[in-house]
């Protein structure tokens, strides 16, 4: 089955509040209240540091071949996030400083690229959030085939357009819309958690109620204080 060309609806741009209140919650906590079971996987980080918080737009590229990425450029809004699905591919880059360029000036909030990327200083000195599977000096062909906006699958994880992206230091999840405003909740809670562990810590005590409270669940017993 060949994929078409037809371009989909432009995903929905998530509320402003929640892109702003996801701006201070780290994707830890979010990945511990979606269960520790999404995220995606085996990317990494070549720009300053910058947090990603943005929409996703997605494309399904064919390995090699970024035809549909400039399709998407001229579609993208302020606040959309460029997820690529590029198979893994290390061959080819994907994008490099003149994509990038244009894309800051359409807006857009960052990339999350499943294959390479070239042109490594110009976003290493960028705070463009980039993600991406590794980097090549070898450019992409641009014959397609590809799609806009379709489910695709980055590191383990599948995207859909729409779903908020969030990356940082440790990585990057991605959820539903629907589900921001519970998980902002639970990420919160979570954070005010570990303070209180924190707080216990700086303590300097022996015992920790945090800690045994994981070692006697699982029958575990406390080790006592060294005389």
């Amino acid at each position: 089955m060949s994929l078409s060309p037809h371009v989909p609806t432009v995903p929905t741009l998530a509320d402003p509040e929640l892109i702003e209140a996801l701006q201070s919650i780290v994707t830890p906590h979010l990945s511990d209240n979606l269960d520790r079971l999404s995220g995606i996987r085996g990317l990494t980080p070549y720009h300053d540091g910058t947090k990603l918080v943005g929409t996703a737009f997605t494309v399904k590229c064919r390995p090699g071949d970024n035809l549909y990425i400039y399709q998407a450029l001229t579609l993208i809004r302020p606040g959309h996030v460029l997820v690529l699905e590029g198979g893994g591919h290390l061959d080819n880059a994907l994008i490099g400083d003149l994509i990038k360029q244009y894309a800051q000036q359409r807006g857009c909030a960052g990339f999350v690229v499943d294959g390479a990327i070239r042109d490594v200083e110009a976003f290493a000195g960028d705070s463009l959030p980039c993600y991406a599977r590794g980097s090549v000096h070898r450019g992409p062909y641009k014959h397609g085939p590809g799609a806009l906006n379709v489910p695709v699958s980055v590191g383990g994880q599948v995207v859909n357009p729409g779903d908020i992206v969030v990356g940082d230091a440790d990585g990057l999840v991605t959820f539903p819309q629907s589900e921001a405003e519970s998980l902002i909740a639970a990420a919160h809670a979570s954070d005010q958690k570990e303070a209180g562990i924190m707080e216990e810590i700086a303590t300097g005590a022996h015992h920790q109620s945090w800690l045994d409270a994981v070692l006697s669940a699982q029958g575990l017993e406390y080790g006592r204080e060294s005389a």
